[in-house]
Parts: structure tokens; C-alpha cells; sequence
């Protein structure tokens, strides 16, 4: 068997990891109703409440229409609610409603239950290394400029 190129292999694991985390960050949030993706919007709003569907779609790396049916779906759930801007009505703004903030503490529970489990046996130096590493391979795929 002719072995690959050892970048293929990176790419493929990469992908395969980042499945298997999402997979798994799933299983962990889904006790507290929430979906797939749903924690990164509220993570955002954590951050910062009170952003546009544009303003979150773009911090998220997703398409405006994919964000506004997640608006939506969260609504509907009760974690967020869309209000008119207060200095400009011509804009609608989301927010975490106390429901959704009341899952917050649950969703870093769900995250730091992950990532123990991803980083189980490595060293702290390890994670580092790792973190540092993934870091340059994300500006890379963004066309920044490295270090």
C-alpha cells in the first residue's frame, strides 16, 4: 500500500477530530435542549448581547440565512428573543432571554466535559504546543499573514 502524504493525513484527521468534538459537545448540551451550534450563538451573546443576525452569522463563520433560522429555532426554545434597536428601529437585535442565560453555565459545563476527555493523557506543555499549532493552521486557511 502506497502510503499518503503525510498532509493528506493531517487534513483527514482534522476533520475526523473536529466531527468527533462536535459529536460529542452535542451529546453533552443535549440534556439541556439545546442543538448543535445553538451554544456557540449563545457563547457570542455572552460576549456581547444584543447583536444582529449579520453581526453573529459573521463572528460564527455561517451564511445570514442559516443564522436567522437558528434565531428563529432559539426563539421558539426560549433562550433568545429579537428586539428593534433602540437608536435605529430599522434593525433588530437578539439577546440571550434568562432562560438562555440560565444555560449558560450548562454549556461550559458540556465544553470543559470535552474537552478533558479530548485532552486526556496530554500535557499541559502538550496543549499548548497543540493549541499554538491549530491556531497558525486557522490563520493559514484564513490568509493571514504568520508570525
Amino acid at each position: 500500500m502506497v502510503q499518503e502524504r503525510p498532509e493528506a493525513e493531517v487534513a483527514l484527521l482534522l476533520v475526523q477530530t473536529a466531527r468527533a468534538m462536535r459529536t460529542l459537545s452535542s451529546r453533552n448540551l443535549a440534556e439541556s435542549g439545546l442543538y448543535a451550534g445553538q451554544d456557540g450563538v449563545m457563547l457570542a451573546l455572552q460576549d456581547s448581547d444584543g447583536l444582529t443576525a449579520g453581526s453573529l452569522a459573521a463572528r460564527l463563520g455561517v451564511k445570514a440565512p442559516t443564522m436567522t433560522r437558528t434565531i428563529g429555532r432559539m426563539e421558539a426554545q426560549g433562550f433568545l428573543e429579537r428586539r428593534p434597536d433602540v437608536d435605529d428601529a430599522r434593525l433588530t437585535k437578539v439577546y440571550l432571554t434568562e432562560t438562555g442565560r440560565a444555560q449558560l453555565d450548562a454549556i461550559a459545563e458540556a465544553g470543559r466535559l470535552s474537552e478533558s476527555l479530548a485532552l486526556k493523557g496530554f500535557s499541559d506543555k502538550q496543549v499548548r504546543t497543540l493549541a499554538k499549532l491549530l491556531r497558525a493552521l486557522d490563520g493559514n486557511l484564513h490568509g493571514e499573514p504568520s508570525d
